[in-house]
């Protein structure tokens, strides 16, 4: 070949290195240019492909896989040490193909390793130290030896020795993660077995997941059991899961699993074969804590799972079948506040640059502004979203990774992407143990062990995948299975597993039965015959893997929690329009409809409908506070199920959700009555309405919490609202009296107790009360209004009824003595009713009291009570003259200050005839309610004083009596709204989530811990 061919060579072959690579051709490329009998200068050659292949560096080698430039590079390796040409370029060269510096370094140490001595790849790079533009990486390439004792061994940086008793010749290995593949390279004396293929002495081959390599003298080595070796001599903390007798069954059924126990070691995916129902995922929540068993115990280096849950902590990582995603955020705002609370230590740049570098590894980095979406809404695909789900626990690096069918739904090259990473992971050094229902030949070969399940949760294999089918064929042709029988010899499918498992029987016309060859029995009988007695569990503990997962603290956490929930929510567009538009849309409709005049100009005072928009007002905030909390929890139920393994602070979560909610009802409630209030015409009262409205509202939010927290679905939620929400409707006060409900719940005195638990009673009291003492015509007169009324009511209808059973009473003893329980009721009545005026309005006390209460009737006590009654009477005319000349004169005062038509435009605009007639029953005809012990005054109640020591009092009272002093309606039936709403937090964080999640709760802890000190 002359140079001007020779040339001509190199471009095509640097042209197939900028486009498609062909290995045929390449091969034929570089034997042509390479060919012995040309008189080419070889280093001129290799310098102008090396100068070709750096002038447009970023095209080469775009289309070939890592395992194929691997090849093209010892097919060029060879040619050049065939040639007995200068090699000093070679790993540049190498380079300039796409294979990096560290690759190209332990590839060159394998290609050169012989017998004798191996390569100090150190002396290449310090003798020529320009030629390497990067150190090579630690934890990337490594080459390990496999080699007879008798061999000496020179150590360096890269070099690493097993020994193997029995093992002739040397075995050295390149470990690629990048392919999760073995360039191994034979140094012996005889052939070996590769998956049944020879391989001879001095040749290279890879060695992938489910190879194995058997020596002439049988001598077997499995990839898993090469990575083991390689894990050891690379210091990585083993782990071992232990399953020591495991069992399990649901609630009146057999179904469940069946006694189980095995041994894995870190650097293996185990596959969970299995057809629907055999209790895969069942196994899985064993085997991760989430469900305890009723015998057994599964150990992690001699840690129980279910007794040092503690100790485990960030050891264990858990992804089950549905996403675990938040559906509103972006992929990378899911990974970086899943990231912010699992390294509380790390400071955000960090965490940062972790998230971004874990997004890149799993091909998510284009995809990482993108909103998750759910799986009805997609907006990335379910590739991405398993890889994102699988990042997650990723990202904090568990030793021990569960994994519930993780390639259901996905297409077979979005399966072998995910089966790929989880490979990675293993390589890594991590227990990876996977739930799949029927893996492809390509998927199955990635399983180091295989676990399969029959139905009724029978365990009936444990083993190497290669093993099974073998297994199973073996134990089948001993019943005559036709299938089994049928089946050829090296065939390699996991399809066969179940095909043999389920074979059924054949009737006399040939078709198949419903009754199966082998049961699920005897399947187990031959299990714990051959294979269980195999796996003995050891009760040492070992060290556990150290992990980078550190908790934040309780507030760190409480951030994180509240950002990640308002950005969630701030992304979901129609959730915000809704939620803003909500209050406004049921303000404007509310008011609009209620806004009644009788005359073409709208009055304030005229308008009847008043009280019902009080009324529907509380409802609105009721409605308004459960609506937007009742599916919080709930909605975040999967969310709660990945981030129980972490042992997250459920009180700072719940407290995520509470400061959100009650910021979003203070901006609803506001909202409402900006356009309510203006529209009714309701002037100088909307703090107080908006205090009363916004207490309600965080109620109702700490209900739909509960609620969402208790619920399974969100169709129970939505039945549930209406059932919570009637009750506060019915016993609100308004739709029905309290006088008027059944006899078993009310005596008619005070609200009756199941009225004083609805919070819409005490909010609506709240607001009918203060629209009507506290507006800025009442407020001139209620006071002397109050004492007029007291006043007034005690002069013409208190005092009179007494003298009646007075008169009553000496009646009766003039008749017979058989009256003298008569006589002893009506005589105390008068007693009571005299002891509660003299300590409410200090009038001097009777002085023969006791005669009244003891029922003793004279001709002395009739005179004096005659004469006290006409004297109190006289006392309360007065007192009524007082205040009615006491209003009189505010009036007087107001007339001078506005005029007489000031006055009027004051009561037309603030004043309201249909409130008032409600808080003073002006419409009732019974003014006052006699039992056996009382006068019960039921006019003008708005008037009236409560004497109830603990705050209960009758509906519409202007006051509350409590602890000795009088507080306003408004602020106590506050208080009493957030004692619900402070109840309900309590509830929540003290039993509900611990109860859903296994975890106790913060605030529980701390109460325990004081208990028990």
């Amino acid at each position: 070949m002359d140079k001007t061919t020779a040339t001509e060579f190199v471009n095509i072959l640097a042209d197939l290195a900028q486009n498609e690579w062909d290995i045929e051709q390449c091969e034929y490329v570089i034997s042509a240019i390479l060919d012995e009998s040309s008189s080419v200068n070889y280093e001129d050659l290799l310098t102008v492909f090396h100068s070709k292949l750096k002038s447009d560096k970023e095209k080469t080698c775009k289309n070939l896989t890592l395992e194929q430039r691997i090849e093209i590079a010892t097919l060029f390796y060879k040619a050049i040490r065939r040639l007995k040409l200068d090699d000093s370029n070679v790993v540049q060269i190498w380079n300039a193909l796409g294979v990096t510096i560290d690759e190209a370094v332990c590839l060159y140490q394998l290609l050169t390793f012989e017998l004798s001595a191996k390569v100090d790849i150190a002396e290449l790079i310090a003798q020529q130290p320009n030629k390497f533009d990067k150190s090579i990486s630690e934890n990337n390439c490594r080459i390990i030896y496999i080699e007879s004792p008798k061999v000496g061994v020179k150590d360096n940086i890269i070099n690493e020795s097993y020994f193997q008793q029995g093992f002739e010749g040397q075995l050295v290995l390149v470990f690629f993660p990048k392919i999760a593949s073995y360039l191994c390279r034979y140094v012996g004396p005889n052939n070996l077995l590769v998956d049944d293929e020879s391989v001879l002495p001095n040749s290279c081959f890879f060695f992938r997941p489910g190879s194995s390599l058997t020596t002439k003298n049988n001598i077997t080595f499995r990839y898993d059991d090469i990575n083991r070796i390689r894990l050891k001599i690379g210091g990585i903390q083993p782990l071992q899961l232990a399953v020591d007798e495991l069992e399990f069954s649901f609630a009146d059924s057999n179904q469940g699993i069946k006694k189980f126990s095995t041994v894995e070691e870190s650097g293996r995916i185990v596959g969970i074969l299995g057809g629907s129902g055999v209790g895969k995922s069942t196994l899985l929540n064993l085997l991760a804590g989430k469900l305890n068993p009723q015998n057994g115990r599964v150990l992690i280096n001699g840690y129980d799972v279910y007794k040092e849950q503690v100790d485990l902590m960030g050891v264990i990582g858990f992804v089950p079948q549905d996403d675990l995603l938040i559906e509103n955020l972006t992929v990378y705002q899911n990974m970086y506040y899943n990231a912010r609370l699992c390294f509380g230590n790390f400071s955000k740049q960090r965490i940062k640059e972790m998230v971004e570098y874990t997004l890149k590894s799993l091909d998510l980095w284009e995809v990482r502004n993108l909103r998750v979406g759910s799986t009805l809404d997609k907006v990335i695909s379910g590739g991405q979203r398993k890889r994102l789900n699988i990042g997650l626990e990723l990202l904090r690096e568990p030793a021990l990774l569960f994994l519930d069918e993780p390639t259901s739904g996905l297409s077979s090259s979005d399966s072998a992407m995910v089966m790929s990473l989880l490979r990675q992971l293993a390589d890594s050094g991590k227990l990876i143990v996977v739930n799949i229902h029927q893996p492809s030949e390509r998927l199955f070969r990635m399983f180091d062990r295989l676990w399969v399940l029959d139905k009724g949760g029978y365990p009936v294999f444990v083993g190497f995948p290669e093993d099974a089918v073998k297994y199973f064929k073996e134990k089948s042709a001993k019943t005559g299975s036709y299938l089994a029988s049928s089946l050829p010899k090296h065939r390699y499918n996991p399809e066969d597993i179940l095909d043999i498992l389920e074979q059924r029987e054949v009737d006399s016309d040939g078709s198949y039965t419903a009754k199966r060859v082998v049961a699920p029995e005897k399947w187990y009988k031959y299990y714990c015959e051959d294979i269980k007695p195999l796996y003995q569990t050891e009760k040492q503990k070992n060290p556990l893997p150290r992990s980078k997962f550190r908790l934040p603290d309780v507030v760190k956490q409480l951030k994180v929690f509240s950002i990640r929930n308002f950005l969630s929510k701030l992304s979901n567009k129609p959730y915000i329009i809704l939620n803003i538009l909500e209050p406004i849309l049921l303000g404007l409709i509310l008011s609009f409809f209620i806004r009644y005049s009788p005359g073409s100009e709208y009055v304030f005072e005229a308008n009847k409908n008043l009280p019902a928009y009080i009324f529907m007002s509380v409802i609105v905030s009721l409605f308004l506070g459960l609506s937007v909390s009742a599916e919080e929890i709930i909605g975040d139920r999967k969310i709660l199920e990945r981030e129980s393994f972490l042992n997250l602070s459920r009180f700072s979560y719940i407290n995520s959700k509470v400061l959100y909610l009650f910021a979003l009802s203070a901006i609803q409630t506001i909202l409402f009555l900006a356009v309510s209030l203006s529209i009714i015409g309701i002037y100088g009262l909307t703090f107080k309405y908006w205090v009363v409205l916004f207490s309600s509202a965080c109620f109702a939010n700490m209900l739909g919490l509960v609620i969402s927290a208790i619920m399974r679905s969100v169709v129970a939620i939505y039945i549930t609202i209406p059932l919570l929400l009637v009750p506060q409707i019915l016993l609100s006060g308004t739709v029905v009296d309290f006088d008027n409900l059944n006899s078993a719940l009310t005596r008619r005195i005070y609200v009756p107790v199941i009225g004083d638990m609805m919070t819409s009673r005490w909010a609506y009291e709240a607001l009918a009360v203060t629209q009507f003492m506290d507006n800025r015509y009442e407020r001139n007169f209620f006071d002397a209004e109050m004492q007029v009324s007291q006043s007034a009511f005690k002069a013409s209808l208190l005092i009179p009824r007494l003298q009646v059973k007075l008169d009553e009473s000496i009646r009766l003893s003039s008749l017979s003595d058989s009256n003298r329980n008569d006589i002893a009721r009506h005589l105390k009545f008068i007693a009571n009713e005299l002891e509660i005026l003299e300590k409410r309005d200090n009038i001097p006390q009777f002085e023969l009291i006791k005669d009244l209460k003891i029922g003793n009737l004279n001709d002395q006590v009739a005179s004096e009570l005659s004469g006290y009654l006409l004297y109190i009477k006289k006392v309360f005319q007065q007192n009524l003259q007082k205040a009615t000349g006491k209003r009189d004169s505010i009036y007087e005062s107001l007339k001078e200050e506005l005029g007489e038509k000031g006055i009027y435009k004051l009561k037309q605009n603030y004043h309201n005839k249909a409130l008032s007639d409600w808080v003073l029953r002006n419409n009732e005809v019974a003014k006052y309610l006699e039992t056996d012990e009382r006068l019960i005054q039921k006019a003008e109640p708005i008037f009236m004083l409560p004497d109830h020591p603990f705050g209960r009092s009758h509906f519409y009272a202007p006051y509350k009596y409590f602890n000795g002093q009088y507080v306003k309606t408004i602020w106590f039936n506050v208080i009493a709204i957030w004692l619900f709403t402070i109840f309900l937090y309590t509830i929540l964080n003290l039993f509900i989530l611990n109860k859903k999640t296994g975890k106790a709760p913060v605030l529980k802890n701390a109460i325990m811990k004081f208990i028990q000190r």
